[in-house]
């Protein structure tokens, strides 16, 4: 849903137009109204893993050939466009597609084949195991070793801030298998943790915002895992893998941000036009539409370019430094304009049942996840120093 209202995103066609018909009403029915009890446990249930699988909703831009619906990123675009508008970050099929995207470009035919239908029917769902206690945001830094013994690999270290990292059945594991060659001894494995021995999942973490989205440690001790089932085959490519899909990802990150800074503004402009102060409503007060007139425009400006993002990445020629300047730009603008927007509910706007207060805690962690504010500001300068302006 964009802003304003007038405005239709390029990228939109009749067959989207249709297809967030069908994710608008799975939204309403299987993940709105159960929002708290899955807060409560910590995790979405199962079944709507399922349901989204029957739907076509999981791996929306996978060929159909590997058991995807064989739409575009516009598709996955639009499903968390409608996740976004009702305030939903718990459902944790962002990282389920880009699981699979790191298997559609760089894995092997068979892992696609194997792999690749059971996360579209919501049979395996997907995780991403980069992040460990000691090296954040620094891939290069990662301490978890993969050790070639005959025809399997054995796995030892740790992971942390894992999504969906309790619920997978496939996890895609950055390792090192040459501690010596730096980031050309990085290796990324596939995991299917159903009966592995040695692999064990910790506490899900208890998060400020997201509660609802199942993060998790977990911890390698003597994992075995088939040679085959290093992804693309060959060692030493974990990085390129890594760097590859990056921009994917945080193009998404970039959806996400700029929907919620949408959704923050819609329900804030509900509110100032109902609430009443100083015998006015709250929208007739200059202070108010002052704020919601810088928001908007943030909102806009960031829609026109999160939409050119994505019609570069149905194009295929999206890079790595625009989807950076995208996921810096609309994550921070989020934080901003959901910080004004609660403010102009006063006090109610403190209370968890108000949606505005969820999407508050809820988007903090935007400017943390695939990949901080100040690593993204690090890559954007790197592409002055080899781009100019």
């Amino acid at each position: 849903m964009n802003t304003p209202a007038s405005y239709r995103s390029p990228w939109m066609d009749a067959d989207l137009d249709l297809y967030r018909e069908t994710v608008h009403r799975f939204v309403a029915e299987e993940i709105a109204p159960h929002q708290q009890r899955f807060a409560r446990q910590q995790h979405v249930d199962r079944a709507v893993w399922n349901k989204a699988g029957a739907l076509g909703l999981l791996l929306a831009d996978i060929p159909e050939e590997y058991g995807g619906a064989g739409g575009s990123f516009a598709h996955v675009a639009v499903l968390m466009e409608e996740l976004a508008r009702v305030g939903d970050y718990g459902f944790g099929v962002s990282v389920h597609q880009i699981a699979a995207n790191y298997i559609l470009h760089q894995g092997t035919e068979e892992q696609r084949r194997r792999c690749l239908p059971r996360m579209a029917r919501g049979e395996w769902i997907g995780a991403i195991a980069m992040t460990e206690p000691n090296a954040g945001s620094d891939l290069q830094a990662i301490r978890t070793r993969a050790t070639l013994e005959g025809s399997h690999y054995r796995i030892d270290g740790s992971k942390i801030f894992i999504s969906n990292g309790s619920m997978a059945d496939l996890i895609v594991v950055v390792t090192k298998t040459d501690p010596a060659a730096g980031s050309k001894g990085v290796s990324l494995l596939l995991l299917e943790t159903r009966d592995a021995a040695g692999f064990s999942v910790g506490r899900v973490l208890d998060k400020l915002g997201q509660h609802a989205a199942d993060t998790s440690e977990l911890f390698f001790d003597g994992v075995r895992v088939p040679a085959a089932n290093l992804l693309g085959g060959h060692e030493g490519q974990g990085f390129y893998h890594l760097m590859h899909e990056l921009p994917y990802e945080r193009t998404l990150c970039a959806v996400s941000a700029i929907a919620s800074t949408e959704a923050a503004l819609r329900m804030t402009l509900e509110h100032t036009r109902e609430r009443r102060a100083f015998g006015k409503t709250l929208l007739e007060l200059q202070n108010t539409r002052f704020k919601l007139a810088e928001i908007k425009t943030q909102a806009t400006v960031g829609r026109r370019f999160v939409d050119d993002c994505i019609a570069r990445v149905v194009a295929g020629t999206m890079d790595a430094d625009t989807a950076a300047m995208a996921k810096l730009w609309t994550t921070e603008t989020l934080g901003r304009a959901v910080d004004d927007c609660l403010q102009l509910f006063g006090g109610y706007g403190y209370m968890t049942e108000y949606p505005i207060a969820r999407l508050y805690a809820d988007a903090r962690v935007q400017r943390i996840y695939g990949g901080a504010s100040e690593i993204m500001k690090e890559i954007v300068a790197r592409s002055l120093e080899r781009n100019g302006a």
